[in-house]
């Protein structure tokens, strides 16, 4: 996710991806108060340092004059999506699709809003928060970025644009699809279900007036654990060779590996960079 600055277009603070887990003391602290049953029932979702929330909050207490550029409506956020368009269309457009709305844990699936309980929650300016809008639409044209006006017609979230070119657009449908992590999600139709098995309940799509929900298991790590073992352990020196080294052994002999490996903090040593106005 990004947050910048709307009068220079600039971001405030490098990006911040999906696996860093700079906030999980906060959302320990969350739980602990139990507002992670509040945040469940209008978002769907489990609270984690995955989803953009916690950290849009970070970089707010942690950079040089975040809040009160923040507070005068002077930044925004977005996850790549809004970016991408913010820039496509020099500012004119700051705009999501609700199945990236639906990750922020600040948008409420029942109502389809941004939820004004969860924004005083993670105490986020509602003014930072991008437009939401359908998946497939003419939200507007690039600007000046090419010889000709390119339509601007599409936008998703990544499991749900698997979901969807996958072409599980029928309740019961559901796709598997492997990657840094490894991701599960099924088609539940036109209402959310709350899932018995700490499934993430999420918006897959909009299209015109209908919305489509979907639950999501996720397992963080997949491929990055080859790339662990390629380029962090040196036990291999190209991917493809995991394969016919898994094949040299019968089985495990009882070893297994679980691969918890994502950012947690901070490097130490590194100091915090002056916002970027």
């Amino acid at each position: 996710m990004v947050v910048w600055n709307r009068i220079t277009g600039k971001p405030v603070y490098n990006a911040i991806v999906w696996q860093d887990r700079r906030t999980a003391d906060f959302c320990d602290r969350l739980k602990a108060e139990g507002t992670d049953r509040t945040i469940l029932e209008k978002t769907g979702l489990i609270v984690d340092a995955y989803f953009s929330a916690t950290k849009v909050r970070w970089i707010l207490e942690n950079l040089k004059d975040a809040r009160q550029l923040a507070e005068k409506g002077e930044l925004a956020f977005g996850s790549i999506d809004s970016w991408l368009i913010w820039n496509l269309t020099r500012g004119k457009l700051h705009i999501t699709d609700v199945s990236n709305a639906s990750r922020t844990m600040l948008y409420n699936i029942n109502t389809l809003e941004w939820d004004k309980d969860l924004l005083k929650i993670f105490d986020i300016p509602e003014s930072m928060l991008p437009d939401v809008r359908s998946s497939s639409d003419i939200y507007g044209y690039t600007t000046r970025q090419f010889d000709t006006e390119v339509p601007l017609a599409g936008i998703a979230g990544d499991q749900q644009a698997a979901l969807f070119g996958q072409v599980c657009i029928e309740p019961g449908m559901v796709k598997n699809t492997y990657g840094t992590g490894c991701f599960m999600m099924m088609n539940i139709g036109s209402k959310p279900i709350e899932s018995k098995s700490r499934l993430l309940t999420t918006i897959a799509w909009k299209i015109g007036d209908e919305t489509c929900y979907a639950l999501e298991g996720s397992i963080f790590i997949a491929g990055a654990v080859v790339q662990w073992l390629r380029d962090g352990l040196g036990i291999i020196s190209k991917s493809g060779d995991v394969e016919a080294l898994a094949a040299q052994v019968e089985d495990s002999g009882g070893v297994y590996l679980f691969p918890h490996l994502q950012v947690w903090e901070l490097p130490t040593g590194i100091s915090m960079p002056e916002a970027q106005w």
